[in-house]
């Protein structure tokens, strides 16, 4: 038991380290709130390596800590709704098991950012916030891609170790 408290405690540390490096980042992509995603690498590694369950508490810790330490309350709703709807998504697509680990990451970089928008639909009263989600959709699936391609290779390398079954 104590081996795995601290190994979702080491993968809550890197997802918010992750998070904290993309603050840092200057990159602006022209439309509002749109980051790389790449916390969201921990958490594809952890539905892969152990469960929902175990994605879901880090995930939540995550967002809870960085909004907490580097945003507002906005900030946590925002994450809140994109981070439960894309790991919701991912976990449906790959128990399908039709689609490879960077469809799977690109379906929640797509439902992150759809998770977002409705919730700034509804904050703002108006749907004309929904403009935004062609743009977003593609930066979902480039993003998901990415963040997808490193998986593979970091799970490649996790499963030659032997704490990973």
């Amino acid at each position: 038991m104590k081996s795995k408290v601290s190994y979702f405690g080491m993968m809550t540390a890197l997802s918010l380290i992750l998070s904290y490096v993309e603050m840092l980042i200057p990159i602006h992509f022209g439309v509002p709130g749109m980051k790389l995603g790449l916390a969201n690498l921990i958490i594809v590694i952890v539905l892969y390596t152990h469960s929902l369950k175990a994605a879901f508490f880090i995930s939540i810790s995550r967002i809870l800590l960085s909004g907490f330490l580097f945003g507002n309350m906005f900030a946590i709703i925002y994450s809140l709704s994109g981070g439960i709807l894309s790991l919701l998504v991912m976990n449906f697509f790959k128990k399908k098991k039709s689609f490879s680990i960077i469809g799977v990451s690109i379906s929640g970089g797509v439902s992150h950012n759809l998770g977002q928008l409705f919730v700034a639909m509804l904050v703002v009263e108006s749907y004309k916030v929904g403009f935004y989600f062609p743009m977003l959709m593609v930066a979902g699936m480039l993003t998901g891609a990415l963040i997808g391609v490193v998986s593979v290779e970091i799970l490649k390398r996790l499963r030659k170790m032997p704490i990973i079954e």
